[in-house]
């Protein structure tokens, strides 16, 4: 069995019984692995405590036995069986986080005791599915395997439902070239495909996009050669900007910062581009972009001079922060 739980400071019984939960939730397609250790084992915990477990997964009681565990009963015997000290107001982060996956997995059936209930009823009484149970009462027997395939023959794992649903929303983006990208979902992305398809279009002279680094994959598109060649460091060799895009037709490279709540091109974030940008080769465009003038008027007080500014929503007009010149680099 793998050690989900390598750097938990369980004791020893208690983190193998909740590795054995872990497992079993893994099994069935909650993508459990990938939640920081400490959500783990309360997700393991909290699973456990609804199902009566404590040492012997033949325990385990669904709803057809008549256990229904209210959020404010969980707590007290997670912290009583399984080395937790969890806060009695700690409730709704027992339904909001801990229960969450499995509920929408139908593993456990919330409202059970009382269909009716509102979402924010704090007597809401969670259950074990019965077939749930069923499965999990084999957990460690021979017949395990067997029952776990069927279990899962014909339902739709939440791993994989999650992982579609993620490539199904995806912001298409077409480079200046016509190379054709997929950002992930989100605000920050979406201006990110408004720089490349709208400021680049119209301020860009042409330029072509040596850099974009999406909010899941900051490496999502990168022409190492061509920085290399402008002598730009690579984003592992330093904080590089959101999107960096070079000009043949100006000898300019657009280095530009995405700003949905925070990161706008401040006199301090400036020295520290300078500083990072100190051998390229070509002359230097420093960009803020937001989404709106409204995000903008946010950070505008702190913006630097000898930068620019541009709004997706006003993508015909820029804010020159360079004096009397117009914009290029100094």
């Amino acid at each position: 069995m793998k050690d989900y739980l390598a750097e938990s400071t369980k004791g020893r019984a208690v983190k193998r019984i909740l590795n054995e939960a872990l497992e079993i939730l893994i099994a069935v397609g909650i993508p459990a692995a990938a939640e920081p250790i400490r959500r783990r084992e309360r997700m393991a915990a909290c699973m456990m405590a609804v199902a009566g477990v404590t040492k012997k997964w033949s325990e385990a009681k669904s709803a057809k036995d008549g256990r229904h565990l209210k959020t404010r009963e969980v707590i007290p015997f997670v912290n009583k069986h399984f080395e937790e000290n969890i806060s009695s107001g700690s409730y709704d982060d027992v339904r909001r986080k801990d229960l969450k996956l499995a509920v929408v997995a139908g593993l456990i059936v919330n409202s059970g005791d009382n269909p009716g209930r509102a979402t924010n009823d704090p007597t809401r009484g969670y259950a074990l599915a019965p077939d749930f149970a069923t499965l999990i009462r084999t957990y460690g027997t021979p017949a395990w395997a067997k029952n776990l395939a069927a279990f899962n023959k014909n339902r739709p794992s939440l791993a994989e439902s999650l992982l579609r649903k993620r490539d199904m929303e995806r912001i298409p983006v077409t480079l200046p070239g016509g190379l054709k990208l997929e950002l992930s979902l989100g605000k920050h992305n979406q201006l990110h495909k408004a720089i490349i398809e709208e400021f680049l279009q119209r301020w860009g002279y042409g330029a072509e996009v040596l850099y974009v680094g999406d909010t899941n994959d900051k490496d999502l598109h990168i022409e190492r050669d061509r920085l290399r060649e402008l002598r730009v460091p690579e984003p592992g060799h330093g904080k590089l900007p959101d999107v960096v895009a070079y000009s043949k037709t100006k000898n300019w490279l657009f280095v530009i910062e995405a700003v949905h709540s925070f990161g706008h091109i401040s006199e301090l974030r400036l020295m520290e581009l300078k500083k990072l940008l100190a051998n390229c080769r070509v002359g230097v465009v420093y960009v803020t972009a937001f989404l709106t003038r409204k995000d903008h008027a946010k950070v505008a007080h702190d913006i630097a001079f000898e930068t620019e500014v541009w709004t997706a929503d006003r993508p015909d007009h820029l804010q020159h922060l360079n004096g009397p010149r117009f914009m290029g680099p100094y």
